[in-house]
């Protein structure tokens, strides 16, 4: 009889329907895996991109709240022309039109926000200060739009950009400034300019009238950083006589300059002010322009610079149609891209270690998956092997059921996870990753369906017993791996993670589960020597079975230890983060807040607020010669402070403790100038005095010379250096400078320094005087408006809400999740393909009479040792992979302290985690026991 065409065919499809019905729930799992990981891979990029993004954000708009990151400045030439002339107007104009040099992107992202100009510092010839220790005054005439909304004028008005005809350029002067110069609204002032070389003999003059005296308003970003001199005068040595000369500033209005030009006075320095205008995907379009911005500069003067300027010889430039100097491009945004790129890449780093711990649990999942697919299959595949199938009909037949799962479920995943991910983001989905995670799932399939089908060796010449065989391929597998793991551990502590090395995590977590393999029947022998002399089988069988099954729970023991140890890791990132976190916020303001200012200043009398601790800190630059040498070291940073402030600021500091026991005078006492000041070294400037100890000579003012001598008291460990009470001052010092402390009775003979800072802790004792509001309250009445604030729980919300930190924690409780939940289904499924060899055992013992709760003892004591040896081994992991990777585990830049913080485990979270995997595998032998229990005579006999 002739078969019709197409019926081999029919028979083929109807074979794979069958199959594909029977082994539903087995497929359903390969393609949950499936299509979580493509989601992943669509989601996770464009999530990540976003939180870079919202992080670059953050850096930049802080940063140009305190100065614009790129900015343009030149010199107008006034000389060009008889008579000498500015039009101030049309060249603060004209910089909008310094952008066109930008192209594409480049050009959308930058803006002009402004102009503003200065004048080098001009002699005040009248009137004279009233000091008799200021022997001259020297003032900076600024125009400075930005500053009018940070003033209030208390007298007078602000400078017109429009001075009325016949009148002197007017001039706007703080409250403080007003009175150390002894001048009101309506005075005149006669300022000396310095002259123009090649141009001038005499040093021109000219006269502003001071239009209103101001006021300065508290800022909270930054803004007076660098500007304080618009608000406090300062004071420096006078280098040609005695006395000190007054420094002051003074705000002018947009025309003063034409005016000034027009007296004989040489251009100011004109600047521009260019903002980055980074939404969106901020990253990108940071990216995008710091290309241009290489070339900026160059471009720049090749289109408005030609020749070379008749009396200076400079480059000549013509800007808006007035004549300047050659245009100066100051680029910060590229410095602070390459800090923030570096800090971005750190974090790339750590994200790989969850993703590839994810990586590794689903491919688990997946081999388990489908060798519980190929078990339930077995007979089956013997049959048609005996019936003549070749293996590659096998292999294809499978492929040809599990494949479309497989494609279906990754298009699915990478849909949902497309229409899942943020758009306009720096970030762009992965579809290679895609593809080569799902073409690794489909070729898991073929490969063990291969492995189980494949024609055993025909017997040839004698070989080795099997067992000697598996034994030495073991072996060579342990080693293999062990050698793997131990290379790529030092290649990780060298160089740092990338996309290979992110995978010795679970390279290290399957070695702990061989050592765990090799261990575990050493560990059960004597167990079962023991139960075997005991009364009753239960135990006896029960440690005998676990021992005998090691080797085949293997691939769930990998499962449980990497599950388990990729969450013990992720906890103890996010609790060393946290807790690096709560260290760097102490850490930026000393206290419950700090306040900085330029210069060595006193608290403004009766400033102190009741429920509010201080203490102040001055730092002072000195040149200090040794004692016993004589050699000069230069500069150094003095810091002088009360002890007993600090003490009582921060009863429980290390510094504190230390400073009241060495440098604490009794009280009342008054150290003379030539009496030795006790103090504090830091270890480099007692590397360069080994004994002796140091003289500085200072000038106080009105005064003679004065030599200051420097006793050492003691040298400033690693802890004291780390104190959250030198943060504040140690951030106005230059890396690598000696630092040296003293007591603040030095402050009496040491000069003020307009070049120094002062620093003032504040710590509140109540709700009331510790918040926000109130903190700031008591330090801008302390120290002047302009005082740079920091309270510690803004500057920790800040540093917990960075994009950086919160995406690293996103990304790291979401691997736990995901490896939680793929561990749990490999588990289940593990346990699914070796219940049958625990339910034979148990239904053999019961034929003998074994009752029902010795049979729920029994599968109680054949987990057991699993749930241990996984809650061992992954509380091992987690806690040494940290240890192991300490180089590459470089946390310090997202907590903002002065070191790297110390590795904190989360102990509550190890142990939930321990208690729930021991939970998880009882929960399984609890229920294998009540299905046994549902089980008939006849089942358990055939099962027997």
């Amino acid at each position: 009889m002739t078969r019709p065409v197409g019926t081999g065919a029919a028979v083929t499809r109807r074979l794979i329907r069958r199959e594909t019905r029977g082994d539903l729930p087995l497929l359903a799992c390969l393609a949950a895996v499936v299509l979580v990981l493509t989601a992943l891979c669509a989601w996770t990029p464009a999530f990540a991109g976003g939180q870079e993004d919202r992080a670059l954000r953050q850096r930049v708009d802080a940063a140009q709240a305190q100065a614009p990151l790129i900015s343009v400045s030149t010199t107008p030439e006034v000389f060009d022309t008889v008579p000498p002339a500015l039009h101030t107007a049309d060249l603060l104009d004209a910089g909008r039109t310094l952008t066109e040099r930008f192209s594409g992107a480049a050009a959308r992202g930058v803006t002009v926000t402004g102009g503003s100009y200065d004048y080098n510092q001009a002699a005040l010839i009248s009137p004279l200060p009233p000091g008799p220790s200021d022997t001259s005054v020297q003032l900076t005439v600024s125009h400075l739009p930005s500053a009018r909304a940070h003033l209030r004028y208390v007298g007078g008005h602000a400078p017109a950009d429009r001075t009325p005809l016949g009148t002197a350029p007017q001039i706007g002067l703080s409250q403080t400034t007003a009175q150390a110069l002894g001048v009101r609204t309506g005075s005149r002032l006669t300022v000396e300019f310095a002259k123009t070389l090649g141009v001038q003999d005499a040093p021109p003059r000219a006269g502003l009238v001071v239009s209103g005296v101001y006021r300065t308003t508290a800022a909270t970003d930054d803004f007076w950083a660098g500007r304080e001199t618009l608000d406090q005068p300062s004071r420096y040595p006078a280098e040609h006589s005695a006395g000190t000369v007054l420094a002051v500033r003074g705000l002018v209005g947009r025309d003063a300059a034409d005016l000034l030009s027009g007296a004989g006075v040489g251009g100011p320095r004109v600047t521009w002010q260019l903002r980055a205008d980074l939404s969106g995907a901020a990253l990108d379009r940071a990216r995008a322009l710091t290309g241009p911005l290489s070339h900026y500069s160059a471009e720049l003067s090749a289109a408005l610079c030609q020749g070379a300027d008749p009396i200076t010889g400079d480059t000549a430039c013509r800007v808006g149609g007035q004549a300047t100097g050659s245009l100066l491009v100051t680029d910060s945004l590229t410095p602070l891209l390459a800090a923030f790129t570096s800090q971005d890449e750190q974090a790339r780093e750590l994200a790989t270690f969850a993703v590839d711990a994810v990586a590794a649990v689903a491919l688990a999942t997946v081999t388990v998956a489908v060798r519980l697919l190929l078990r339930r299959r077995q007979a089956h595949l013997r049959l048609q092997r005996a019936r003549g199938a070749s293996t590659t009909r096998l292999v294809l037949l499978r492929c040809a059921v599990a494949w479309p799962v497989v494609v279906i479920a990754a298009l699915l995943g990478w849909a949902a996870g497309g229409a899942l991910a943020p758009t306009g983001t720096s970030g762009s989905p992965q579809p290679t990753t895609a593809v080569l995670a799902a073409a690794v799932v489909a070729l898991t399939v073929p490969l063990l369906t291969w492995t189980a089908v494949r024609e055993p060796r025909r017997p040839g010449r004698l070989r080795r017993p099997r067992r000697n065989v598996a034994a030495g391929r073991r072996v060579v597998l342990e080693l293999t791996v062990l050698v793997t793991t131990a290379a790529g551990v030092v290649a990780l502590r060298s160089q740092g993670p990338d996309g290979i090395l992110g995978a010795v995590p679970a390279l290290v977590a399957l070695t702990v589960v061989l050592f765990l393999l090799r261990v575990y029947p050493l560990v059960l022998r004597p167990v079962v020597r023991g139960t075997r002399r005991g009364r009753g089988t239960v135990a006896f069988v029960g440690a005998a079975r676990a021992a005998h099954d090691a080797p085949a729970t293997g691939l769930a023991l990998f499962v449980l230890v990497l599950t388990l140890g990729t969450a013990v890791f992720g906890g103890l990132v996010h609790r060393t983060i946290d807790d690096g976190l709560a260290a760097g916020a102490a850490w930026t303001t000393g206290a419950d807040a700090s306040a900085t200012v330029a210069g060595t200043v006193a608290p403004a009398p009766g400033s102190g607020t009741a429920g509010t601790r201080t203490a102040l800190q001055h730092l002072y630059t000195l040149d200090l010669a040794g004692r016993t040498d004589g050699a000069v070291i230069s500069p150094v940073a003095l810091i002088t402070v009360d002890p007993r402030q600090l003490a009582a600021l921060a009863p429980k500091s290390p510094l504190a403790h230390a400073l009241l026991s060495r440098l604490a005078a009794p009280v009342g006492t008054r150290a003379g100038a030539h009496a030795p000041l006790p103090s504090f070294l830091s270890p480099d400037l007692r590397a360069r005095q080994r004994t002796g100890g140091f003289t500085a000579t200072v000038v106080p003012s009105g005064q003679r010379p004065v030599d200051l001598v420097f006793r050492p008291v003691g040298t400033l460990t690693s802890a004291q250096l780390r104190d959250p009470l030198l943060g504040p001052v140690t951030a106005q010092i230059a890396a690598g400078t000696p630092m040296l402390i003293t007591t603040a009775g030095a402050e009496r003979w040491l000069p003020p320094q307009s070049a120094g800072s002062t620093v003032l802790l504040l710590e509140g004792d109540g709700p009331a005087t510790a918040g926000p509001a109130a903190l700031r309250s008591a330090a801008a009445k302390a120290l002047g408006p302009t005082a740079r604030i920091r309270v510690r729980s803004e500057t920790l919300t800040a540093l917990r809400t960075d994009g950086l930190t919160q995406g690293l924690g996103t990304i790291y409780t979401t691997s736990s999740i995901l490896a939680a939940l793929s561990g749990l289904l490999a588990l289940f499924l593990e346990l699914t393909l070796t219940s049958h060899e625990r339910s034979r055992t148990t239904s053999f013992l019961r034929t003998l009479g074994l009752s029902g709760r010795e049979a729920a003892a029994l599968h109680f004591l054949q987990l057991l040792p699993l749930a241990v040896a996984s809650a061992v081994g992954g509380t091992l992991l987690g806690l040494l992979e940290p240890r192991l990777l300490a180089r590459a585990l470089d946390l310090r830049q997202f907590t903002g302290g002065p070191a790297q913080p110390a590795l904190h485990t989360d102990s509550a979270l190890t142990v939930a985690l321990v208690a729930g995997v021991t939970a998880l595998i009882l929960a399984a032998a609890v229920t294998e026991t009540v299905l046994a229990r549902r089980r008939g005579l006849g089942s358990v006999l055939r099962l027997a």
